[in-house]
């Protein structure tokens, strides 16, 4: 065998066998990406916002989950549980929740994210998110037969998992995907992802089973997500479901469309 032809065989087989352990050892690092929170946007948060009460709710394992419920003038209101996406700061959302009028909001750092402590992971996430649930479903202010679930990117996956496990009213799920193994398939296409892959969020599993209506809210120039992604999930899920399309953003600017929260109040406005 001639020297070239070794090299060659010898890239070959760090491209067939090094990359997908590389993958593997670092799959924690391109998937979850904690965005902290200081005390300036805490103070913004606590001062600007208006009605915004800071949370705190202890998860299975001793780690704290933090974040922000913003309280509907109603009562007792229904609630919209917002998921957020793997490299998102929820903080700025309670700036926007008024055009949902009639709808509290509560937005919870993933363990490890913002002022939430752990570490992430879809195990835990998932065993995080029926917590915060079930710990806000018991609030005297919320309506528990009234809890939404609002998704975005990765917490779509989040959202899913919840529908499929309690009774929510609806779900919202803004630029969403089929499973994570299909996407990070499509990306590392010469890797064997399906054999590596530890966090899968295999949403797709779980939408037939799943009655409730949902909204999928795609972006038209979406970069990171295939369209072909989402309509997988669109067409499995198993209870009425809108596709709206937001034509000209991308993945990281749906929410510039000035009818991004109006379509979601539209929604939820008619009976979901």
């Amino acid at each position: 065998m001639s020297r070239t032809a070794r090299v060659l065989l010898a890239v070959l087989a760090l491209v067939i066998v090094g990359n997908p352990l590389l993958l593997y050892a670092i799959q924690e690092k391109l998937l979850f990406h904690p965005v902290p929170v200081n005390e300036g946007q805490r103070r913004i948060i606590k001062e600007r916002y208006g009605a915004v009460e800071e949370i705190s709710i202890p998860a299975a394992d001793g780690s704290v989950l933090r974040g922000w419920f913003q309280k509907s003038q109603a009562d007792k209101a229904g609630l919209i549980l917002y998921f957020g996406g793997n490299e998102e700061d929820v903080s700025y959302v309670p700036a926007q929740r008024d055009r949902v009028e009639g709808w509290s909001l509560a937005v919870i750092d993933y363990r490890g994210y913002g002022l939430s402590s752990g570490t992430p992971g879809e195990a835990a996430i998932f065993s995080d998110a029926l917590t915060i649930y079930d710990t806000l479903a018991k609030r005297a202010d919320v309506d528990p037969e009234r809890i939404a679930v609002l998704g975005r990117s990765l917490g779509t996956g989040v959202a899913t998992y919840v529908a499929s496990q309690r009774p929510v009213r609806a779900a919202i799920l803004v630029t969403p995907y089929d499973s994570i193994q299909s996407v990070a398939q499509d990306r590392f296409w010469f890797a064997p992802v399906g054999l590596i892959l530890k966090h899968r969020f295999d949403s797709i599993s779980r939408a037939p089973r799943i009655a409730k209506p949902a909204l999928f809210i795609i972006a038209g120039a979406d970069e990171i997500i295939p369209a072909a992604s989402s309509r997988r999930l669109y067409d499995a899920w198993g209870g009425p479901k809108t596709w709206h399309v937001v034509g000209r953003e991308g993945h990281n600017t749906v929410d510039f469309d000035p009818a991004y929260w109006k379509t979601m109040a539209s929604f939820l406005a008619s009976g979901s």
